[in-house]
């Protein structure tokens, strides 16, 4: 059974950094377009980031580009967000999903059809 986990939420104040892991299981990430979304408050589902399942490409939303990044470690099945300079507005229900790869060099913030159950980002002072 495919299954994403992820960690390393928490509170952090503005200016700071958090990383964010997710961690896969019942099934290899080789194959796999992966996506960070997050959703705060009262608002939409919104698309952080992408990567392709080879990790060569990579795209970002307006709102965090310079900011985020990430990166995928296929042999720990693990994909991983790194966030920097956040800021109140960061502040969020983080979730990684995926889906199976149309291409290894591209990836859209789109079309995933499987989820983790989120980690809480809070930036505050």
């Amino acid at each position: 059974q495919l299954q994403l986990v992820e960690s390393g939420g928490g509170l952090v104040q503005p200016g700071g950094s958090l990383r964010l892991s997710c961690v896969a299981s019942g099934f290899t990430l080789n194959y796999y377009d992966i996506g960070w979304f997050r959703q705060a408050p009262g608002k939409e589902r919104e698309g952080v980031s992408c990567i392709s399942s080879s990790g060569g490409t990579t795209n970002y939303a307006d709102s965090v580009k310079g900011r985020f990044t990430i990166s995928r470690d296929n042999a720990k099945n693990t994909v991983y967000l790194q966030m920097n300079s956040l800021e109140p507005e960061d502040t969020a229900m983080y979730y990684c999903a995926a889906k199976p790869m149309f291409s290894p060099y591209v990836c859209y913030l789109s079309g995933y059809n499987s989820w983790g159950q989120g980690t809480q980002v809070t930036v505050s002072s």
